[in-house]
This record gives structure tokens, C-alpha cells and sequence, in this order.
């Protein structure tokens, strides 16, 4: 397994609530949230390669399909053969 197959545990949890999501909080951000319907990205303003491992991370973790990258200073998002730039908050369909 290469470092990002599995999601860090520093300063990282995994929660799941009453309404289905499951979260990966970072610190105190949930730089991600899914469900059976949609994938939530958030980097609370923290812009970090970490953060943008921890998003990969769950990607790969539980087999969501997508890829965060940086491509001179802006951040993307590749998901089902399409690339759109990240913002927070995007939001993937399942």
C-alpha cells in the first residue's frame, strides 16, 4: 500500500452521524463528508498538502473516486473523467 491508501491518524477521526455521513475531520475540519448520494469536500481554509492528503487519503480509503491535486497555486478536484477547480463546500454526486 503506498502512504495514501490508508487515512493518518494524526490529529484525524472518522465519524458517522444520524443522517448517514460519514466524516473525516482533520483537526477540527471535516475536510470530508459522504453519503450513498454525494461527497463533500472542505478544506476550512487550510490549503495544506495534509489536507489535500487527507482528502486523497479517504478517497482511496473507502473507494470514493476522486483526486484532489494542485496545479500551480489553484487546487482541483478529478472526479469521473472531469477536472473542475475547488472550491469549499463542492459537492460530488454518488
Amino acid at each position: 500500500m503506498s502512504r495514501q491508501d490508508r487515512i493518518g491518524s494524526h490529529a484525524t477521526t472518522i465519524s458517522r452521524d444520524v443522517n448517514g455521513y460519514t466524516s473525516v475531520i482533520y483537526h477540527t475540519t471535516p475536510v470530508v463528508r459522504f453519503n450513498h448520494n454525494e461527497i463533500i469536500l472542505n478544506s476550512g481554509g487550510w490549503l495544506t498538502p495534509t489536507t489535500k492528503t487527507r482528502m486523497n487519503q479517504a478517497s482511496n480509503e473507502y473507494g470514493l473516486g476522486y483526486e484532489v491535486f494542485q496545479k500551480d497555486y489553484d487546487w482541483y478536484v478529478r472526479y469521473r473523467g472531469k477536472t473542475k477547480l475547488f472550491h469549499d463546500g463542492i459537492r460530488l454526486p454518488r
